[in-house]
C-alpha cells in the first residue's frame, strides 16, 4: 500500500526582518481532506509562519511544497495560482465594491460567472446580496465573501489567518461551521486561530508554537487531552 502523499509540506522553515529570525525551523505537514490548527499565545510566530508559507515574509529558508511541488521559490502571485487560497484577518474582501464584483475580480478563473454560481450554492445568504455593497455586510456575511472569494479560483488548500478574529461570540460557530465544510468541497484547511480550543475541536492535526518554534504536535484531539500543554498554550476560549 503506498503512502498517503502531503499535499502541504513544510520543512526547515525559518526567517524573520532584517537579520531576526522570528521563526526556527518549523516542520508542518497537512494531507488531503485534512483540516490543521496552528495554535500558541500571542508574538509565538503562528502569522510569520503564515506568511512565510504566502511568499510574503522578506526574508526566508526551508521548503515549502504543494502537492509534491516546490513552490519555494516562487512569488505569492504563483503561489496562489499554484492552489494556496489565502483569507487575512483583516481587508479580506473590497469593502467598495458590491458582492458580486468581489467575486468576479478574483484573477484567473475561467468561467467566471459559472464558477461563481457554483461558489454560492454553499453560500446562499450571499445571493440576494449580490448587488449589495460589501462595506455594508454584517461581520458574518463579510466573512462568508471572504470564504467564498477564496475558493473561487478552485484551492487545493485555504489559508486562514484568524478567522474569527473581531466577531462577536455569535458568529464564532458559523464560521467554525463554515470552515468544517471546506474539506468535502475538496479544500484542505491550516488555520492560524486564537481561539485554539475550538478550533482543534474541528481539526485533524494540530501544531503549537512558543518563541517561534514547534513545541508539541499530533492530533488534534490528544493535544486537546494534554491538560499541561492546555494550560500552557491553548487558553480559556
Amino acid at each position: 500500500m503506498s503512502a498517503v502523499v502531503n499535499l502541504l509540506q513544510i520543512a526547515q522553515l525559518r526567517g524573520g526582518y532584517s537579520d531576526v529570525d522570528i521563526i526556527h525551523g518549523i516542520d508542518l505537514a497537512v494531507a488531503p481532506g485534512e483540516i490543521v490548527t496552528i495554535a500558541g499565545t500571542n508574538g509565538a510566530g503562528k502569522s510569520t509562519v503564515v506568511k512565510a508559507l504566502l511568499g510574503l515574509l522578506p526574508r526566508v529558508s526551508g521548503t515549502v511544497l504543494l502537492n509534491g511541488r516546490d513552490i519555494t521559490r516562487l512569488s505569492a502571485e504563483d503561489r496562489f495560482d499554484a492552489g494556496l487560497a489565502y483569507v487575512p484577518q483583516v481587508a479580506n474582501v473590497f469593502p467598495s465594491l458590491t458582492v458580486r464584483e468581489n467575486l468576479l475580480v478574483v484573477r484567473g478563473v475561467p468561467n467566471v460567472r459559472r464558477r461563481m454560481d457554483e461558489v454560492l450554492v454553499d453560500f446562499p445568504a450571499l445571493v440576494e446580496r449580490l448587488p449589495q455593497s460589501a462595506g455594508d455586510l454584517s461581520g458574518g456575511e463579510r466573512q462568508q465573501l471572504a470564504f467564498a472569494r477564496a475558493l473561487m479560483p478552485s484551492p487545493r488548500i485555504m489559508v486562514l489567518d484568524e478567522p474569527t478574529a473581531a466577531l462577536a461570540p455569535s458568529l464564532v460557530g458559523k464560521v467554525f461551521d463554515m470552515v468544517r465544510k471546506l474539506p468535502a468541497s475538496g479544500v484542505a484547511v491550516l488555520m492560524v486561530e486564537q481561539r485554539a480550543r475550538q478550533a482543534l475541536q474541528i481539526s485533524h492535526q494540530g501544531y503549537i508554537l512558543d518563541q517561534g518554534r514547534c513545541v508539541l504536535q499530533g492530533q488534534a484531539q490528544a493535544l486537546l487531552g494534554d491538560e499541561r500543554m492546555a494550560q500552557l498554550y491553548l487558553g480559556n476560549h
